[in-house]
């Protein structure tokens, strides 16, 4: 008898052993401490909620995003269609990734931006997630249930009907997405990082933000900057030595409270 598991099932699935998955690389790493970007004794005292917590919030929130996700695959699955088993082109493929990318970005950065700005929101909903000052990777998707739902699952969602892309497109696609948003709140600074390289919204960028300093600015995420350049929200910093080891993330001076 032959085994198969849908593309659906794995679209909906695969993110999420990719996010312990990379949870867990990044967890070793950050034995190093010359890349650290903040110590690690600044990790166990700075932050105002538990390790078990946060653990428990990320799995209640992708239990959410599980079943979002199966519903939105039941309701726009084709797999008994006619072109089930073709394969699109590549240009096709990368065409479908920008859209998604952007798509996402925009989303999350008006989402985002607001529950900043508002003060009700703030306090209620969006304060959860900066209850991490200092990011680590599995805190990525700590957030309220509610911006999770909002910014998280809904965003997806959008970025997939949008772009039109496939549930088996959907698997590499938030794949990737999951990789990028622990790899930003990794609180890593580690040579060679492929995504410092092609994006200038990383693990730094993002850690400006989580700084009292940042909160107003930085709000772009996960992929590109643009929306913070154009909108005036965009906090420039450089990689420096920190005191007593490891690298820290300082704003420009203009911009430091």
């Amino acid at each position: 008898m032959e085994f198969s598991v849908s593309d659906e099932l794995l679209g909906t699935f695969v993110p999420i052993f990719v996010y312990w998955v990379y949870s867990g690389i990044y967890l070793m790493f950050g034995s190093f401490d010359n890349y650290r970007l903040h110590s690690k004794k600044d990790e166990d005292m700075k932050n105002l909620v538990s390790k078990r917590t946060v653990v428990k919030g990320v799995l209640f929130q992708q239990t959410v995003q599980a079943i979002v996700a199966i519903i939105l695959f039941t309701v726009t699955g084709n797999d008994g269609g006619p072109d089930a088993d073709s394969r699109p082109s590549f240009l096709l493929l990368l065409r479908q990734f920008v859209i998604a990318m952007f798509i996402l970005d925009t989303w999350q950065y008006f989402m985002h931006r607001y529950m900043h700005h508002n003060k009700f929101l703030y306090r209620h909903i969006h304060s959860q997630h900066h209850r991490l000052v200092v990011p680590y990777a599995f805190g990525a998707l700590y957030n309220h249930p509610v911006e999770g739902l909002l910014l998280d699952t809904i965003g997806g969602a959008l970025s997939f009907l949008l772009s039109g892309m496939t549930p088996r497109t959907s698997i590499f696609f938030f794949s990737f997405a999951t990789i990028k948003t622990v790899d930003d709140h990794c609180g890593l600074w580690l040579p060679g990082n492929i995504f410092h390289i092609l994006f200038r919204n990383n693990s730094a960028y993002h850690d400006v933000h989580h700084q009292l300093y940042g909160t107003k600015y930085n709000f772009s995420q996960p992929f590109f900057d643009i929306w913070d350049r154009i909108l005036g929200t965009h906090m420039p910093y450089s990689i420096e030595k920190r005191a007593g080891g490891g690298l820290e993330a300082r704003p420009a001076k203009d911009y430091k409270a």
